[in-house]
């Protein structure tokens, strides 16, 4: 291997809004990354392949859309050779010590039967507590198994690094429980409060120390880490300091916050009314609770929400900032290639929502990217649309090592300015099964608009930015827009013909 090979990590958020970053609009404090944008390039106009955790992130992995990778929905395991053929298994055969810290969701959780996986929770216990890996290409693993606190505790053996961390004096029940309390002052809304367990116990922290004793142990090989942060996806708490970081008065909310169903394709009224119904028995569920309802959503409560949220992304930051401090300490950030980026986003209010669905407004579709390091250039921001299904290509192209071709193409002529992008690609298999209505949901974005079209029914939904950026109207039927309709259809029927047939359902997460 050429001596200086670059260390890779690619850090990732769950469930984060693109907007919700410090040079962003909406007065989030991320300083540490903002350093990272200010030393490399940032994309403002990156998208996610699928707005599902399991399938956005079998997605990076490969490098593959979700309908050219099995993995349509939650719910659906990602096939393992595909897997070893993602970022793992490609800077593994690179000659890289590769490492995954934190969430991976690469396999379902709550499943129907066990499925022999480390992350369903009826087949952990088969694997002993010394286990790290190899897990879909990468060598060592530190995995969270519950990773958000909708989920209910179980004691070992069913459990995994996290948890056997909470475990480690036997009070890991009692921690995870003590998580569900409110802390002052209390919030109204079921999905957010601020928590009296202490920072030191919560998943951003544990994963934070996990990645720096990577760095300060780090031997001569270069390593490839993917370091998955859980949060801020929902339910939404914070302990202090983050939670009270943010004056639930002062942070800017949604500004199109009302539930405009008018116009709409048929699919927005029809997930509302049939969303998972919460009389389904999941044993897994913290309370028994039906957590994909968002309840109401009123001002007061979305300031509350949206302050807590906030401090959820301060709270990875500052870990961020731990990261890049441990790679200056140990003279390794000079030829460290970093990723900042999420699986998906959020509707943190859009249109009267909460969490997500295939409304694929802007908040949930767009997500953050950065990258700084080694080969990239300095203070770029490129608004060009592109997606995290380039990163596979992308950092494959930076370390200079051999990558099978994917559905994603590297972004380094894009942020060279060499290349331009006019679009990137999402898509969704939805099932009645667990979203209560089906779809052949394919979204195409440009620079300035956004269409979604459902191509079983032949419904869909098209949005100008620069005339409306809260895509309040819904230019499907213009016959003006006719033309432009047809252009984005062209771009969404050019994906590659490499298409695989949909993973079978094993469960709901």
């Amino acid at each position: 291997m050429p001596k200086g090979q670059p260390n890779v990590l690619l850090i990732t958020t769950d469930q984060h809004r693109g907007d919700c970053m410090g040079y962003g609009v909406r007065g989030v404090k991320t300083p540490h990354i903002d350093r990272l944008a200010e030393t490399g390039t940032r994309f403002n106009t990156c998208i996610t392949p699928n707005p599902m955790c399991q399938p956005a992130r079998a997605a990076i992995l490969t490098g593959k859309l979700p309908y050219s990778n099995g993995v349509r929905d939650n719910g659906r395991n990602l096939d393992e050779a595909l897997g070893q053929d993602g970022m793992g298994g490609v800077f593994s055969r690179a000659g890289y010590q590769t490492h995954f810290i934190g969430k991976a969701h690469f396999s379902s959780n709550e499943t129907f039967d066990a499925t022999g996986r480390p992350e369903c929770y009826t087949s952990t216990a088969d694997f002993p507590a010394d286990w790290c890996g190899p897990y879909f290409g990468f060598q060592n693993v530190e995995l969270t198994l519950r990773p958000h606190h909708h989920c209910a505790w179980n004691d070992p053996p069913y459990t995994l690094h996290f948890e056997n961390f909470l475990n480690g004096d036997g009070l890991g029940r009692a921690r995870w429980q003590r998580a569900k309390e409110q802390a002052p002052p209390a919030t109204d809304h079921p999905q957010a409060w601020r928590t009296p367990l202490g920072d030191r116990w919560q998943s951003t922290t544990w994963i934070g120390d996990r990645a720096v004793d990577l760095i300060e142990s780090k031997g001569e090989k270069p390593i490839f880490s993917w370091i998955s942060f859980p949060d801020p996806h929902p339910p939404f708490l914070a302990s202090e300091p983050w939670s009270q970081m943010y004056d639930p008065q002062d942070v800017v909310i949604a500004e199109s916050r009302s539930r405009d169903l008018e116009g709409r394709p048929w699919w927005h009224s029809a997930f509302l009314k049939h969303r998972l119904a919460g009389d389904v028995e999941r044993e897994n569920a913290e309370g028994g609770k039906n957590w994909s309802d968002m309840g109401r959503l009123d001002e007061a409560e979305l300031r509350q929400i949206t302050a807590i949220y906030f401090g959820m992304i301060s709270a990875v930051d500052h870990q961020v900032g731990r990261i890049v401090k441990a790679l200056e300490d140990t003279g390794a950030l000079e030829n460290t290639i970093i990723v900042f980026a999420s699986d998906h986003g959020e509707w943190l209010g859009d249109h009267g929502l909460l969490l997500k669905g295939p409304m694929l407004y802007d908040g949930l579709l767009r997500v953050p990217l950065v990258i700084a390091g080694p080969g990239v250039p300095r203070g770029r921001v490129i608004d060009d649309p592109v997606s995290t299904l380039d990163l596979r290509s992308t950092l494959a192209e930076l370390a200079a090592i051999d990558a099978t071709a994917d559905n994603g193409c590297s972004l380094v002529p894009v942020m060279t300015g060499a290349e331009r992008r006019d679009f990137a690609l999402s898509e969704w298999e939805v099932d009645a099964e667990r979203s209560g209505v089906s779809l052949d949901l394919r979204t195409v974005r440009t620079r300035r608009h956004r269409m979604s079209v459902d191509l079983s029914t032949g419904a869909g939904e098209l949005y100008d930015f620069d005339t409306d950026p809260s895509e309040t109207t819904n230019l499907w039927s213009d016959a003006s827009h006719r033309p432009l309709r047809d252009e984005l259809m062209d771009m969404i029927h050019s994906r590659p013909d490499d298409m695989i047939p949909a993973a079978p359902r094993v469960g709901w997460h």
